[in-house]
């Protein structure tokens, strides 16, 4: 092998392993970066032009502040981290002052961690309204023997974190749908809270909302909060499916009528979509059984495709 044959070798992409694809169907997926720059690199070694290979690619002008990126990743400093339950963190990102992610509704973004030298990706979607200025919030649960989890223990306040994004998306117009039922299971709280704020900021958005939230318990309850506030409005309603509580008398008064001890049915979905005013439209999120039992309750319940999005 000839010294410049070693040399376009040494410049030659890299594969990324499965490791580093977050699984969550991102367009352009770090194979598809992967496989735009072996092409790049294909035609520059034909054409023996190695500036080919650090020439920017066009990309559509914007007039909005691009802070983050499908394709590279951006550091974002760490500003605080607020335990929500024994598992589960509430982690915020600090943004420049007046300025927002630019995320849509329903999207995520994507992190990059490194773990005994292995590279890992995994998608998170920010919980707080897509209009939020100054800092993001993400929801992470933490797994104990979880690569990632393992990760993001080692933050501290201040660290730099690298993410890329946004991918995905529930496109949504104000009185697009007369009702939403959303499912979420867990941590998929996530994609429908920035939703569900968006409803609730705008007067004129007259869609009735029933938000259900699966838990193990009552104190494994993310963001009891702004999920007490958002039920206030008129138009929301929550409701709660707690697998492992034991009984309805150790909750406060204002959950109980709201509340289903064990898994959420087929049964328990029928009368949600009884109780609606208006034809729902329903939001899935969750893990992947919870989503395949969902789509399979809602199907033999009679409710089309065109009627239900899973994220």
């Amino acid at each position: 092998m000839s010294e410049s044959d070693e040399e376009w070798l040494h410049l030659k992409p890299t594969e990324p392993l499965p490791s580093q694809c977050c699984g969550s169907g991102c367009r352009p997926c770090v194979f598809d970066i992967y496989e735009g720059e072996l092409e790049r690199w294909t035609q520059a070694k034909a054409k023996k032009d190695k500036s080919l290979l650090t020439r920017k690619r066009e990309e559509p002008k914007s007039n909005a502040v691009d802070l983050i990126s499908t394709e590279t990743f951006t550091a974002f400093q760490l500003k605080s981290v607020e335990q929500l339950t024994e598992d589960t963190y509430l982690y915020t990102f600090a943004l420049p002052s007046e300025t927002s992610l630019g995320l849509k509704l329903g999207q995520h973004i994507v992190l990059r961690g490194t773990v005994n030298g292995l590279e890992i990706q995994r998608a998170y979607t920010p919980v707080n309204s897509v209009d939020t200025t100054g800092y993001f919030d993400v929801l992470i649960k933490i797994y104990e023997e979880g690569l990632m989890s393992h990760y993001i223990k080692s933050w501290k306040r201040g660290d730099r974190v690298f993410w890329r994004g946004p991918f995905g998306g529930f496109p949504y117009r104000p009185n697009q749908y007369g009702q939403l039922i959303m499912l979420a299971s867990g941590t998929g709280l996530a994609p429908m809270l920035p939703i569900l704020q968006h409803i609730t900021a705008n007067e004129e958005d007259e869609t009735f909302v029933i938000l259900v939230g699966c838990f193990r318990t009552f104190k494994d309850i993310y963001m009891k909060q702004l999920l007490l506030e958002q039920s206030r409005y008129w138009n929301i309603r929550t409701f709660y499916a707690l697998s492992k509580e034991e009984s309805l008398e150790k909750l406060s008064w204002s959950y109980r009528e709201n509340t289903h001890l064990g898994r959420i049915t087929k049964s328990v979905i029928a009368n949600l979509i009884n109780s609606c005013k208006r034809k729902p439209f329903v939001l899935i999120c969750g893990s992947l059984t919870f989503n395949d039992d969902m789509v399979s309750c809602l199907k033999s319940l009679g409710i089309e495709e065109d009627s239900y999005f899973v994220f």
